[in-house]
Order: structure tokens, then sequence, then C-alpha cells
């Protein structure tokens, strides 16, 4: 299953900045074991977001639970899982392998 994690900063920017180190850390560990495809702060610097890939909704939080970020509760969590239809050719066909290639 394919997961959209947003990651709403709930402290001052000043404390999640702290923690910037050790999340990123967490974030390299999950992207090479193939469980993270891309993540980012957002746009207005109020959090980030992740896209992510897990055998289920248990196995995300799991995940989720072994970041900085959310250990010294720093963040909130809104978490959208999907089956994808359709992916462009270029995205990685072992994360949707059901999804329609569109050229």
């Amino acid at each position: 299953m394919l997961y959209l994690v947003t990651l709403r900063y709930i402290r001052p920017v000043e404390e999640v900045h702290a923690h910037l180190d050790t999340h990123r850390d967490w974030l390299v560990e999950h992207t090479r074991a193939g469980r993270i495809l891309v993540a980012g702060p957002l746009e207005d610097r109020t959090g980030g977001l992740v896209l992510a890939r897990c055998e289920n909704r248990e196995a995300l939080d799991q995940m989720l639970a072994q970041d900085s970020f959310a250990q010294h509760r720093l963040v909130e969590h809104a978490v959208l899982g999907f089956g994808a239809a359709l992916r462009a050719g270029v995205f990685p066909a072992d994360w949707a392998p059901e999804a329609k290639v569109v050229a």
C-alpha cells in the first residue's frame, strides 16, 4: 500500500531544528530500505511530506514511531493510504505494480 504522509509541526521551529539531523537519518534509512520514495519540507515550511510504501497501516505506524520528530512530539501526522491505478512510466513499477502505465 502507498501512503501519503504529511507532518505538521506542533512545536516551535527551534525545537524542530534541534532534531533535524536525526530526522534526516531516519529518512535516509527508510529511503535506502525502499520504504520512502520521496520526502521533503512543505512550501510554507510548516511541516513536511513523505510518500511511503508499507505492507499495511500498522507497518507504517511502526516506521513513523521511529522518527525523532514523532518521539519528541514535534509533529502531527496525517495519513492517506491509496492504491495506485495509474503511474507515469518513470515511476518505479515495483511501487505500483497494479497501476496502468501512462506513456
